[in-house]
């Protein structure tokens, strides 16, 4: 059976909380081609919404369009209908599957030589988003973001995330099984955030679906 998605992107199930932060959505999204899977890095739902919430700078705070709790409880927090920022830096799927012209590949590979991380990082993502899908990984334009709460504990830059639990892991598979078939999203377009972006690698590294 299919979710209802009603006509602001809401989903109604039982399953699901609705619990929309407006601050985080961006514009409208059109197509929706990848979901993409993530951990907050806080230790409660709460600080994650009130981080959805703030401003930092005067900037609009970063989101996704579900937060799956300690418990196993599901929050939809921004419509369906609307992106949110939550890949990031995008990198080369050119360069990750060999799936593509070899023209292609000497540039990809030619900005992956860039000596400065944060310019070669910047580069690589400038260069995916011009591509249309699946010439790319889905990017913050047209897929799901669901965020699992979970802490990254350790020294800096060497911190590891805490595993998703059985209950989150649970509610995880049914989520992305139902989304998948309500908005006709291929498995192999669901992907752990570290996959298609320049994060942490262990974050979502326990998540099952």
């Amino acid at each position: 059976m299919t979710l209802y998605i009603t006509k602001d992107g809401h989903v109604d199930a039982e399953r699901i909380k609705v619990k929309i932060f407006s601050g985080i959505e961006r514009g409208t999204m059109s197509a929706i081609n990848g979901i993409v899977v993530h951990q907050t890095n806080s230790p409660t739902a709460n600080a994650t919404f009130n981080s959805y919430s703030s401003t930092t700078n005067g900037g609009a705070p970063n989101g996704a369009h579900f937060l799956i709790d300690k418990d196993g409880t599901i929050y939809q927090t921004a419509s369906l209908y609307r992106a949110t920022n939550h890949v990031g830096l995008m990198q080369s799927r050119c360069i990750i599957t060999r799936q593509c012209h070899p023209t292609e590949l000497k540039h990809a590979q030619s900005l992956e030589r860039i000596k400065i991380v944060s310019n070669k990082a910047k580069a690589v993502h400038l260069n995916e988003v011009q591509k249309a899908w699946p010439g790319r990984y889905p990017s913050n334009a047209d897929s799901i973001g669901i965020e699992i709460v979970g802490l990254a504990i350790g020294p800096r830059n060497r911190e590891v995330y805490e595993p998703v639990n059985d209950a989150q892991n649970s509610s995880l598979k049914w989520l992305i099984n139902q989304l998948a078939e309500t908005l006709e999203v291929s498995m192999h377009e669901v992907y752990r955030h570290p996959d298609i972006g320049r994060k942490n690698p262990t974050e979502a590294s326990t998540a099952k679906w």
